[in-house]
């Protein structure tokens, strides 16, 4: 009878390990994410943001009205701000010399770009706008507005990449 229970509780065991191999996200299966996240910890927005993917924060200027961008990159594991587009000298919105390289846009506008800017900790937190200002990402040419998913909530901008496809730290 002892030998019957031991075996039992082995295969048991054995089935148990079997199942949380199966389950537990390797390499292979676990993918960055670009998530946002309420101040309470909610869910609002969550999608796929493999190596290389780009993602916008677009929204309207609060004075001028025109739309203002904050393009990011996921490179090498890490949240980078490439380039911003604005579309004029208004309201504290100019290039910071020593930041990025200032190019026209041909429209008026110009953009910054190369500013590759790594974000401490690939997350930030916005206080987002109401809807005549209405805060959104845009990915893959669509638009998601957090105005309509926070308005006038604080939320956190968060790249989640998996454990072990962050690249070595430099001593």
């Amino acid at each position: 009878m002892r030998r019957f229970r031991s075996i039992e509780w082995r295969r048991a065991l054995g089935a148990a390990t079997l199942l949380l191999w199966l389950a537990w996200p390797t390499q292979a299966t676990a993918e960055a994410r670009l998530e946002v996240r309420a101040e309470d910890g909610r869910p609002l927005v969550s999608l796929a943001m493999p190596e290389g993917a780009g993602w916008c924060l677009e929204w309207n200027h609060s004075v001028a009205g025109f739309p203002v961008l904050d393009c990011y990159r996921h490179h090498q594991g890490r949240m980078v701000l490439e380039r911003s587009h604005l579309p004029d000298f208004a309201a504290g919105l100019d290039h910071i010399p020593g930041r990025g390289r200032q190019v026209s846009d041909g429209r008026g506008g110009y953009w910054i770009e190369a500013i590759d800017e790594p974000v401490p900790g690939n997350a930030y937190r916005l206080r987002v706008g109401a809807m005549d200002v209405d805060h959104r990402l845009v990915v893959d040419g669509e638009r998601i507005s957090l105005s309509r998913l926070a308005e006038h909530q604080r939320v956190t901008v968060h790249l989640v990449v998996p454990a072990g496809s962050l690249p070595a730290r430099e001593p």
